[in-house]
């Protein structure tokens, strides 16, 4: 069975359309058209200092002053509307704001005054008046010009609370955009953080390129991708897992500085940090290393918060957390011994450690053991920001190893209360070490899981040289729900994957 459509019924609606043949014997057109010269709303309410107060003589006390206001031209969406006789007040929003309009039977003329009887919660429409003040102090428009722009045949959610069941918030993001306390705010807050990280990078050297979505080979990251067939090729293609090969093949093509900022795709499960449709940031500079990713990294985060127009400290699911520069380092091992209360050195105590959990150690090589235990005991203990630095290298074999240190890789991840929020790695630009670690990496995998066929035409690629770099991997959905105080990753992906609606 469908759930129950939240926006009324049969009933609700045949009203609607009554109206909508009413505003058509007015001689309107009920879906509106072209409407300019009108200002957002926001800028309308800014204009309140422009309104003159005349003063009021002895023998008119109890008479309002009389108010002078700038003529103004809004358009918007009815979300409140209150009826007292031949007067009407009704609130209109827009992406801006909101304000009261008042229509009065007297200033608006019969065919105005017949038009507004058609409206109902949801139209949109358009207004020509004077900004002025209520009696109460209220911000106002009084109405001079009516313009019907489109009917709404459906009713809104009830009482103007938005939508209470979250997969219908989801489904029907409109509606929840419309009605949802904060909820168009905190989406025009995600494209400002996008916005500021492109920003960020172009004013420090890097340029933006778009790699292709559909790959022969998928590759960069351990994941299991969604396959497609393309017919005229005859082929099978993958939905891309990560956009980091294609952006090193462009290091050694000669562009020093790269980032590419779009979708990810993982057929993997559905959880309230995770969605199977993401967007991923990756960064790659020549001759820096995983330091260099970290500075980047703060100025990213920071220009972010900054253009947000938020302090440093934010709340976050009952916690504060403080971004104020710089970030907290510890190594692995540091943060394993910490919150896991084993020394990480131990082989014998970690897989004992990793039994007591639950996990199985028997048959795998000790860093995945002490990297499983890292996940299960250690992770959601981080609450940072903190980099987590110098990762076992078996388990990056993407990686450049520390010198002199050939066990240890020189990785970070940035944890934010206890998400992993970015990723980086002095980039590893032997091609043989790195055909050699492909193919241990790629031993026993299953055909069907990423990674499972080496790319050798990478491999080609950097034995034509690629610079020594640095590679950052920041998951800006998870970064926006920590700038936004969202507490699941649902609420910052406008249409995130649901189940198709079954209907009754």
């Amino acid at each position: 069975m469908a759930k129950e459509d939240p926006t009324g019924g049969a009933a609700l609606e045949a009203a609607r359309r009554e109206k909508l043949r009413k505003i058509q014997q007015l001689g309107l057109d009920p879906w509106g058209g072209r409407f300019d010269g009108h200002a957002p709303i926001g800028q309308v309410r800014a204009r309140e200092d422009e309104i003159t107060v005349e003063p009021v003589g002895e023998c008119e006390t109890g008479k309002p002053p009389e108010q002078s206001g700038p003529k103004v031209r809004v358009a918007g969406r009815i979300v409140l509307q209150r009826k007292k006789g031949k007067l009407i007040f009704i609130d209109i929003r827009d992406w801006t704001g909101q304000i009261q309009l008042f229509i009065g039977q007297n200033q608006v003329g019969p065919t105005n005054w017949e038009l507004a009887q058609c409206f109902d919660l949801g139209d949109i429409i358009g207004v020509d008046g004077e900004l002025k003040r209520t009696k109460t102090g209220e911000l106002t428009i009084f109405a001079e010009d009516l313009h019907f722009l489109c009917k709404a045949l459906a009713t809104p959610p009830a009482k103007h609370h938005g939508l209470a069941d979250p997969e219908l918030r989801q489904r029907m993001r409109y509606l929840d955009l419309i009605h949802g306390e904060g909820v168009l705010e905190r989406f025009l807050r995600r494209t400002q953080i996008v916005q500021s990280i492109r920003g960020t990078l172009a004013a420090e050297g890097f340029v933006e390129v778009e790699g292709p979505t559909l790959h022969a080979i998928a590759g960069g990251a351990a994941a299991r991708p969604f396959t497609t067939h393309h017919n005229a090729l005859d082929i099978m293609l993958y939905l891309r897992i990560a956009l980091e090969l294609h952006l090193k093949r462009l290091l050694v093509g000669g562009i020093e500085r790269v980032y590419e900022l779009g979708r990810v795709y993982r057929n993997e499960g559905i959880s309230p940090r995770h969605n199977p449709e993401f967007t991923m940031l990756e960064v790659y500079q020549a001759y820096g290393d995983y330091r260099t990713m970290m500075d980047l990294t703060e100025k990213i985060i920071a220009g972010a918060i900054r253009a947000t127009g938020q302090a440093p400290r934010l709340a976050w699911g009952g916690a504060e957390i403080d971004f104020s520069l710089p970030f907290a380092r510890k190594t692995y091992d540091e943060a394993f011994a910490e919150h896991s209360g084993v020394d990480p050195n131990d082989a014998a105590a970690v897989a004992a450690l990793a039994e007591e959990i639950g996990l199985e150690p028997a048959g795998k090589h000790p860093d995945v053991v002490k990297s499983e235990v890292f996940e299960a005991k250690v992770e959601d203990r981080l609450a940072g920001p903190v980099f987590v630095t110098d990762y076992p290298a078996s388990i990056c074999p993407l990686t450049k190893r520390k010198a002199g240190q050939p066990e240890i890789a020189e990785r970070f991840e940035l944890f934010i209360q206890g998400m992993e929020v970015a990723n980086a790695y002095t980039e590893l630009n032997d091609p043989d070490l790195q055909e050699e670690l492909f193919s241990k990496q790629l031993a026993g995998q299953a055909e069907e899981d990423s990674m499972a066929k080496m790319d050798r035409d990478f491999i080609r690629a950097l034995r034509h040289g690629m610079p020594p770099a640095g590679g950052l991997g920041i998951g800006i959905d998870r970064l926006v729900m920590l700038l936004t105080g969202s507490q699941t990753i649902r609420e910052v992906i406008l249409f995130p994957l649901l189940r198709p609606e079954i209907s009754g």
